[in-house]
């Protein structure tokens, strides 16, 4: 099979087909994880995945990257049954006391860096500013719920670019925003913005740049796992 190539079309006056889009890191990323997956389950030699993952690394479009996996099942099974909005946390899924609490009164609060997210964190935010940035934080649960109420205030809350990000609530003379976000991976986190601001702002969205990798690395860590076992036989 000649991995470099594959078929186009381009009908004049119509956009450009999905396999002529830019491949981005993230499409790379996806088709890197196949291949790895592949090679753990012995569908490929380490000389075919070291091969593949070279033409991944230089492949320039979409339709390139999908050559690599076409002949793969894990490829055919995620484009038959796409990943669709997550389901919101059943009554009592998370629990109602918050495992963190930010609170900025007549003054800024911010919680960033390496720090553990829990399934639960309040923000509130009177006359102030609040700025909750998960884009460094280690995610123990998939599931982190986000209460952020505004009143004369600010809250800002950032996450890595490779969760998915859902959010409900309503503004009184403010804003209420917050980006709808899909992650690519099943494994990867979902965090619920919910709230209200009154005279304020509640805003989340995608710091670029940044990705989420507790709880994939453990995922990846169980496949090399898998690698090792099959590369010592």
């Amino acid at each position: 099979m000649d991995l470099h190539k594959h078929d186009r079309q381009d009908p004049a006056g119509s956009a450009p087909p999905v396999t002529d889009l830019r491949a981005s890191d993230a499409d790379r990323d996806r088709i890197a994880d196949m291949l790895r997956e592949a090679l753990a389950e012995g569908r490929l030699t380490a000389e075919e995945h070291a091969e593949r993952v070279e033409g991944v690394l230089a492949a320039k479009t979409v339709g390139e990257l999908d050559v690599f996996v076409r002949d793969l099942p894990a490829a055919h099974e995620r484009r038959a049954y796409p990943a669709g909005p997550p389901p919101r946390p059943a009554a009592g899924a998370v629990p109602a006391v918050p495992d963190d609490s930010v609170v900025a009164v007549f003054s800024a609060a911010v919680r960033k860096g390496r720090w553990r997210a829990g399934r639960r964190i309040h923000a509130y935010s009177v006359f102030g500013s609040v700025e909750i940035d998960l884009s460094e934080a280690v995610f123990e649960y998939q599931q982190v719920m986000v209460k952020a109420v505004s009143v004369f205030g600010s809250v800002e809350v950032r996450v890595p670019e490779n969760v998915t990000l859902r959010g409900a609530g309503g503004a009184v003379l403010g804003s209420f925003e917050v980006d709808t976000v899909d992650a690519t991976e099943p494994e990867a986190p979902v965090v619920y913005v919910d709230g209200w601001a009154v005279l304020g702002s509640v805003e989340a969205r995608p710091r670029r740049g940044k990705y989420v990798a507790d709880i994939l690395d453990r995922v990846q860590r169980k496949v090399d796992r898998h690698v090792r076992r099959h590369l010592g036989r």
